[in-house]
């Protein structure tokens, strides 16, 4: 586990999966932390999940290099995005993505998190949103899609 600066917040970005499934937006958020220089952590208790993540890992964008392994295999601390199927971090990643929509404990050891949720974990995202709404080191986010586009919402 990585533990985080206290002089930051904790940042919570909430995506609502409507019509896109995890395993599509995680390209996408795995190349933006792997822009900025970033190690991702990806957690899913759904092992068939992490095997459709890892394969659209490598090939969503061809282009892009996005290089990962999965927790418990050989050399699995050097890699920059590591799959799991729970919230420790052997890679020393900064960022953790909750892709199959569960908010987790060891969260507040990372520095950003992610929360993935679909129509079926609707109510617990919401849950969640409210018992970070009462921690003044919470930053939450709430993203949705609008055209096809991410964009933040309210």
């Amino acid at each position: 586990m990585v533990a985080r600066a206290e002089r930051y917040a904790l940042r919570v970005d909430f995506y609502q999966l409507a019509g896109e499934s995890a395993e599509n937006l995680l390209p996408l958020l795995a190349r933006k932390v792997r822009a900025d220089g970033e190690r991702l952590l990806i957690v899913s208790e759904d092992a068939e999940q992490l095997q459709r993540i890892g394969r659209n890992l490598w090939e969503r964008f061809p282009e892009a290099f996005l290089a990962h392994g999965h927790s418990g295999a050989r050399h699995a601390e050097r890699q920059p995005i590591l799959l799991s199927a729970d919230c420790e971090a052997p890679n020393a990643a900064p960022h953790v993505v909750f892709a199959d929509g569960r908010w987790r404990d060891g969260a507040s050891n990372f520095a950003r998190v992610f929360l993935l949720f679909g129509e079926e974990q609707l109510q617990g995202a919401r849950d969640c949103w409210r018992m970070l709404g009462q921690h003044a080191d919470a930053e939450r986010h709430f993203w949705k899609q609008e055209g096809g586009r991410w964009r933040e919402g309210p």
